[in-house]
């Protein structure tokens, strides 16, 4: 059973905030162990912004054990927040989390996920936040730092941050946050909740433009709107329907202005568009093609590419996986999420001024997975750095000699024949 955290409209709203790092380097985490994010909300302490950090754990990432009920698994998660200096600790959160499944299948569906928050008052500032997630049977733990700003919010006229949504419902007042941003435009469009904070006790107009940007800050997609205020605390769920975007990363930014369209705040979101089929490993369509040049055959390769539209292009690439699929009863394709997470760990482990995917260390790890045992010599007195990647199962090694001293391995025991071929 998927986990729903609903929030009602009329009570506290989990807000997804902007950590700032962040924003301006997002990038997908589809496979993350976990996914965070963070708010900055009016608090009711004077003084004070309220930071609400949002945990969501897939059903994936955790080790169920089986009970008499049907299966459990249980972790543990702890929030510390430092100073901008990262020496003092200023406060720190830990909370426990059960869940409980009676079919196994729901432990392993990517659809399955866990999601809780917790709230901080703190002075407007820099901070540095901590958080481990610790699976309590396997013991994994999992940490993510970040550098946040927590905003000053104008007592006067101000807004919230930014919260993606995936669904909403106006009649029972409930929202169901977004936190990985993942969207598919053509399933809801883009959805988001904000609030709108005014100490005039007298009703005013204000207003509010959304823009889309792409990583460039090219407007995209621009609307304005008129919001009528009441004192207090206003909030407003949004949806964009119609909008066009290609697969990609792109900016949602929402600015407030007043009366006299004088601009208060301006408050950014990025966000993943999606299409609908493709899986969400792949950001890039054109780069995933080109990623796949150890697997598919150039006449494949050439199909993939000449495709003369988006929807050609995606019926193709997913066609091409579809036959590679050992398993097609269930969601997963195991050969499609394996090959790219080595590419993805060889573009994180021997990226030089080539992409991993590229290198040659890339094209042995990608093709034969992760070797059994590797000998290193990076000082070597009387030769170049080198490798040795040891295959057991094949009874061969690979050496791979670094020329140039900067990291760029080159292979000299060649791969040939059978060896040139994808491993799963």
């Amino acid at each position: 059973m998927r986990y729903l955290l609903f929030i009602l409209l009329s009570f506290s709203f989990v807000v997804v905030g902007q950590e700032q790092n962040f924003e301006r380097n997002f990038k997908l985490s589809y496979e993350a162990f976990f996914h965070q994010d963070f708010v900055n909300f009016r608090s009711d302490k004077p003084g004070m912004t309220r930071v609400d950090v949002y945990i969501q754990v897939p059903y994936k990432s955790l080790q169920f054990i089986k009970t008499g009920q049907g299966f459990t698994a249980k972790y543990s998660v702890v929030v510390s927040v430092f100073d901008e200096s990262k020496e003092k600790l200023i406060v720190e959160k830990t909370w426990n989390e059960t869940i409980n499944v009676i079919d196994f299948a729901q432990t392993t569906s990517r659809l399955n996920y866990n999601v809780d928050f917790k709230s901080f008052d703190l002075k407007p500032g820099n901070y540095f936040f901590r958080t481990a997630v610790i699976d309590s049977d396997s013991k994994k733990e999992v940490k993510s730092e970040n550098t946040f700003r927590v905003r000053e919010l104008n007592p006067e006229l101000d807004i919230s941050d930014l919260l993606l949504v995936t669904r909403s419902d106006s009649k029972s007042n409930q929202v169901l946050p977004n936190i990985p941003r993942n969207v598919t435009l053509s399933v809801g469009g883009l959805q988001f909740f904000y609030e709108i904070y005014s100490n005039d006790s007298t009703n005013k107009n204000c207003t509010v433009d959304y823009e889309i940007l792409d990583r460039e800050s090219k407007v995209l997609y621009k609307k304005s709107v008129l919001k009528e205020l009441t004192f207090g605390k206003n909030q407003v769920v949004e949806s964009l329907d119609d909008l066009r975007l290609d697969l990609g990363t792109f900016i949602l930014r929402l600015t407030l202005k007043d009366e006299n369209f004088k601009t208060i705040t301006t408050i950014n979101k990025s966000f993943f568009s999606r299409w609908v089929g493709l899986p969400g490993s792949v950001t890039d369509i054109d780069k995933a093609i080109s990623q796949m040049v150890y697997i598919a055959t150039p006449d494949e390769l050439g199909k993939l590419k000449d495709s003369k539209t988006n929807e050609e292009k995606l019926k193709n690439f997913l066609e091409f996986w579809k036959k590679k699929d050992p398993s097609p009863n269930n969601e997963e394709n195991e050969v499609f999420n394996e090959y790219f997470r080595r590419v993805a760990y060889a573009n994180d482990n021997f990226s030089n001024y080539n992409e991993g995917w590229r290198t040659d260390r890339g094209m042995v790890y990608i093709i034969l997975g992760a070797p059994n045992n590797i000998d290193r010599h990076p000082f070597e007195y009387d030769s170049k750095p080198y490798e040795i990647w040891e295959y057991y199962e094949l009874n061969r090694s690979f050496i791979f000699l670094d020329q140039t001293g900067f990291g760029d391995y080159r292979l000299i025991t060649p791969l040939t024949g059978d060896l040139f071929r994808y491993r799963y």
